[in-house]
């Protein structure tokens, strides 16, 4: 079964495929859709319901392929490895710490410095509202933000944030993500915390 969610904004990818899954016991559902967080999403959903999955890009979209009730390859040894552990989903949603904006983009940088030079990492970074400015206009933070990456946390900014700040074209670190990753964070991670 083909999906075509293209165009359809999220979490709606999901809910199709979630419903086409249900519908069968053992089968192939694959969707296409036109953005990477929407790929991710399916990626997670996958992964969540232990279903064997593919993805696959020509760069313009993304082709998903999930399969239920039964495995057509052999576990990677990606998938082997333990996974690491869920323990901060750090939201961040604002580009300033505090209320004076230029002492706040200061804090701001120095946040991030000072978390990586402690190593004292969260799992996953989650960027919204004002947040995604960091993870596209603001070349330092973009820079800290990189070797932060490189230390293997996930980061990612709300796919419609950047939208609202015409910033789509201009994400220089992580992933286009989408809400989804708070409304499972919450569930998922041992501790969510806000900055904002």
């Amino acid at each position: 079964m083909v999906i075509d969610a293209r165009g359809q904004g999220c979490p709606k990818p999901v809910m199709m495929a979630e419903e086409a899954l249900s519908k069968i016991t053992e089968g192939i559902v694959e969707v296409i859709v036109d953005n990477e967080g929407s790929a991710d999403n399916l990626e997670r959903l996958a992964k969540r319901n232990a279903f064997y999955f593919e993805v696959m890009s020509d760069g313009y979209d993304w082709r998903v392929k999930i399969v239920k009730g039964y495995v057509c390859a052999p576990a990677t040894a990606a998938e082997e490895a333990p996974k690491a552990e869920k323990n901060l989903l750090l939201v961040v949603s604002t580009d300033t710490l505090g209320k004076e904006e230029e002492l706040g983009k200061m804090l701001m940088k120095a946040y991030f410095e000072t978390m990586k030079a402690y190593k004292q990492l969260p799992h996953t970074i989650f960027f919204l509202n004002a947040g995604v400015k960091l993870t596209t206009m603001n070349e330092e933070i973009v820079t800290v933000l990189k070797d932060i990456e490189a230390m293997g946390v996930e980061i990612y900014s709300c796919g419609t944030c950047l939208k609202h700040y015409n910033l789509e074209s201009q994400l220089r670190v992580g992933h286009r993500g989408t809400t989804n990753h708070i409304v499972e964070g919450i569930m998922d991670f041992s501790k969510t915390v806000w900055i904002g």
